[in-house]
């Protein structure tokens, strides 16, 4: 069993889309938000692997065919944004400083933790970037000297989370306007909370997806300047 996975050339593929479908029909079966399809993804495939004694590399040359969707699947979400342009023009300004707000804000919130919690300043660099996507954030990562693995297991555990507790934070702090709601979701937690704000409607999903870019630019230029204040 072992020896037939290892060789078969879409093991990876097929065991992830599986993996997110039972997801899936457990979200929509259960209607919970903890039931994310992607964290039970994650968990059932590492169990798999587990169970079975498969080299994560075997599983990873199947797994590339789908990492190779993540661009085009980013790029269409410009395909919302188009389609709310005026909303966009209407409120340029207080969605560009809620966007630039929520990024300072997030990073200064890893400079606090870290002084707080003393941690070194490799650790300290390797979380900075843990609220955008994972392409920038790895590139910020290796360039400021942190940890790119631990990095990428950070942003990846944002989104996550961004997507489960979005709905409740959002309750919690009385945030009812979309345009908020799509900001503050896509500025804090990326792609995997962009999904959870399409789901909430056509203006979330737009300026979620707007967020992410111009978050992640942000964080490009400042990263810098914040990884000399520790």
């Amino acid at each position: 069993m072992n020896t037939l996975l290892q060789n078969s050339l879409f093991f990876g593929g097929l065991l992830t889309l599986a993996a997110y479908e039972i997801g899936v029909i457990l979200r929509k079966k259960w209607k919970l938000a903890i039931f994310n399809p992607l964290l039970i993804a994650v968990v059932l495939i590492i169990a798999l692997l587990k169970l079975c004694h498969v080299d994560y590399r075997y599983y990873q040359e199947g797994a590339d065919y789908i990492s190779y969707l993540l661009t085009p699947a980013t790029v269409s979400l410009a395909v919302p944004l188009y389609q709310q342009l005026q909303v966009l023009r209407k409120n340029a300004l207080a969605i560009f400083g809620g966007i630039l707000a929520g990024t300072v804000a997030g990073m200064g919130s890893v400079l606090g933790l870290s002084i707080l919690f003393e941690l070194s300043h490799e650790e300290y660099v390797t979380l900075l970037p843990k609220s955008i996507t994972t392409a920038i954030g790895m590139g910020i990562s290796e360039e400021l000297g942190g940890v790119v693995t631990i990095t990428v297991a950070v942003i990846v555990l944002t989104g996550v989370f961004g997507n489960i507790a979005a709905d409740n934070i959002l309750r919690l702090f009385h945030v009812k306007h979309p345009i908020a709601k799509g900001v503050s979701i896509g500025t804090a937690a990326h792609a995997m909370g962009t999904a959870r704000a399409i789901e909430m409607g056509e203006i979330e999903g737009a300026m979620s997806g707007l967020s992410i870019v111009v978050a992640g630019v942000i964080t490009v230029v400042a990263a810098s300047f914040f990884a000399l204040l520790y």
